[in-house]
């Protein structure tokens, strides 16, 4: 487990997985406790790294496809499981809360719904700057490193998360965390926002 940014009251982890499993990474929030984003095979080694980071209050599972041995985690961890809603028959595991479009973690934790890339995958958002988002299995690296949208065979509709990340070009955040994080050649931040926005504009160009 390693440390991939902190700013005042947040720090955020790269905890497991990025290749053959999807990434896992740890925010330690002062408000909202300790939140593990998807959960890895269970290992009592990760366990453990969690546990002397702080713990996790949360778990939140940006599609399905991040859900490993969840309930485990769940029982060791003590932690509240969070998925969107459509989401939730997908899941093998308890989901403790339902996340809807009006759902928000703290003052400045809140979620933004991408289906696409599986029925109700959905992303995680820190709004106040440097910000960062959690986009799971929604955008993936591409030739530069940067996270960008690429069609899969098994979409449930690539339609949706292009309409989903167009709706982005507004919003301002450093970093950006997918489920496949390789170290020393994905990139994350800063200067996510703008590099996301090249990677759609040349898409749309194509």
């Amino acid at each position: 487990m390693h440390e991939l940014f902190t700013q005042p009251g947040r720090c955020v982890f790269h905890v497991a997985g990025g290749q053959e499993h999807p990434a896992c990474y740890l925010i330690q929030d002062r408000e909202a406790g300790g939140i593990l984003v998807n959960t890895p095979p269970f290992d009592n080694s990760v366990l453990e790294h969690l546990q002397q980071a702080g713990g996790v209050d949360h778990i939140f599972l940006p599609s399905h496809l991040g859900a490993l041995d969840l309930d485990r985690w769940r029982d060791r961890l003590q932690a509240r499981s969070l998925a969107w809603e459509a989401e939730l028959r997908h899941i093998d595991g308890t989901i403790d809360i339902g996340i809807g479009r009006k759902t928000r973690l703290t003052r400045t934790i809140d979620f933004l719904p991408m289906s696409g890339r599986t029925e109700g995958s959905c992303a995680l958002r820190l709004r106040n700057l440097p910000g960062a988002i959690f986009f799971g299995p929604i955008l993936s690296p591409g030739a530069s490193g940067w996270p960008g949208l690429h069609a899969r065979e098994d979409d449930y509709s690539y339609e949706n998360r292009l309409i989903g990340v167009l709706g982005l070009q507004d919003l301002k955040y450093a970093y950006a965390f997918t489920d496949v994080f390789i170290p020393g050649q994905t990139r994350y931040g800063p200067g996510a926002d703008q590099a996301i926005q090249r990677e759609l504009q040349a898409l749309l160009a194509d």
